[in-house]
């Protein structure tokens, strides 16, 4: 872990996100006191919302209609 003052974070702002970069973490003092980290981002989890999940296209029988295959489809629906 780095620490360093404000003053010099300000100076050297690239540098430090560079190291953040490379896996540390940079503590920033204001007055001698911590109030702030830079730490890196974890792997963020490779969670995709169900909405946003790639699906397969649908087939319809030969010869039938969009709108019947949808009043097929919530006919055979239980709910």
């Amino acid at each position: 872990m780095h620490t360093i003052p404000l003053s010099e974070f300000r100076a050297h702002a690239a540098a430090m996100i560079d190291l953040v970069e490379q896996g540390e973490t940079v503590r920033i003092l204001r007055h001698g006191k911590p109030v702030a980290e830079l730490v890196p981002i974890k792997d963020l989890p490779a969670h995709i919302p169900s909405w946003k999940q790639p699906f397969e296209p649908v087939v319809l029988p030969q010869k039938a209609s969009l709108s019947s295959a949808v009043l097929q489809e919530r006919n055979e629906s239980p709910w």
